[in-house]
Order: structure tokens, then sequence, then C-alpha cells
């Protein structure tokens, strides 16, 4: 699953949370942007994680500065993240 919605069918939760970290770092296409924010728009409990989100960002740039993370390390976090994601998306419904 690549986390975009069928065609004619709303997203649910778990594909736009899967799908957060591309949208509040401006990699999600244009499409996949737009029925991100159409969601957000009217889920709240997404729109407090993607809040969720976009504050760690910045927490993390304000610490980091422009120091860029090795790529494994990338690698490894993207990961853990997704599957925590998924995790807690699936045992809250």
């Amino acid at each position: 699953m690549n986390g975009t919605p069928t065609p004619g069918r709303e997203p649910d939760c778990t594909e736009v949370v899967l799908r957060l970290f591309e949208f509040v770092d401006n990699e999600a296409g244009p499409d996949d942007c737009r029925w991100i924010q159409a969601h957000l728009d009217e889920c709240g409990s997404c729109l407090r994680e993607y809040e969720r989100d976009r504050v760690l960002k910045e927490v993390v740039r304000r610490a980091c500065g422009c120091e860029p993370a090795p790529e494994q390390l990338r690698t490894q976090i993207m990961a853990r993240i997704t599957r925590v994601s998924v995790t807690r998306t699936i045992t809250e419904h």
C-alpha cells in the first residue's frame, strides 16, 4: 500500500497518518497534499496528530540546526515511526 486512497473513496485515518511526515516535510505530491489537507479539515484526531508532527519537526529543527542526519539513521527512524503509527492507529480503533 502506498498510502494513496483509492479514487472515488475517502481516505481513512490510517492512510493519512502514514503520510503525515511527507505532508509536514512538503514531500507529498500536489494530489496527495489535497486529499491529506481535505481529510485534516474534517478530522480533528488526524489534525491533532498533524500538529504534533509539525511541532516535533520544529523542535528538532531548532535543536539540531542544519546538521544533516546520516541516511541510515533517517531510514531507521522512519521505519520505527511507521511501525509505531500503524500499531497505535490499529489499537485505537
